[in-house]
């Protein structure tokens, strides 16, 4: 029969495609496109650097709470602040270092979608971020200014922060007394 190649090949299409899951598509129609390099595996964990999916500090908490065994770098930053241009090679730099280890995560804040998912490219950034455009997540944690970088050990305790452009040393200091 001729026709048994011909439904070989569409049921391997079928089976091929199903295999393949793409990223879901936000509100604005918008699919990611730059997979995460992340840590720990947790339900509310961006599979994609650039999903920035919306956050409040209560759903945020939530993502703590589910990466506890895992510690996690927090770094509060917009695509529109000059400080967080100047630290972001650090952090991404860091992150090729640690990302296997800590998990890396970015709060956009006081930003739009566009203009981040650009900040986010342009830095090479592979770790996930969530969007925060009202900064209500990093009020809660009581930080103020940006860029701020929060380090939390294995247990979810906040091991240290810092305001402004964190130095090389500062980070590679902190990222190892979390991974103690």
């Amino acid at each position: 029969m001729t026709l048994r190649p011909f439904a070989i090949a569409a049921l391997c299409a079928f089976v091929l495609s199903a295999c393949t899951s793409s990223p879901p598509e936000d509100g604005d129609g918008y699919r990611p496109t730059v997979p995460a390099v992340n840590a720990g595996e947790a339900p509310l964990l961006p599979r994609y650097a650039d999903e920035l999916p919306d956050f409040d500090p209560d759903g945020f908490s939530q993502l703590l709470s589910q990466l506890r065994g895992t510690p996690v770098l927090v770094n509060f930053w917009g695509s529109w602040c000059p400080p967080c241009k100047v630290e972001m090679p650090r952090i991404v730099a860091a992150h090729g270092r640690f990302g296997e280890r800590v998990q890396f995560i970015g709060v956009d804040l006081e930003d739009g979608r566009d203009e981040a998912r650009g900040f986010i490219v342009d830095h090479g950034m592979r770790f996930p971020s969530v969007f925060d455009p009202p900064d209500a997540i990093k009020a809660s944690l009581g930080q103020f200014g940006q860029p701020v970088t929060v380090f939390f050990d294995r247990d979810g305790n906040v091991a240290a922060s810092w305001t402004g452009p964190i130095s090389e040393e500062r980070l590679a200091h902190n990222l190892r007394a979390i991974t103690g």
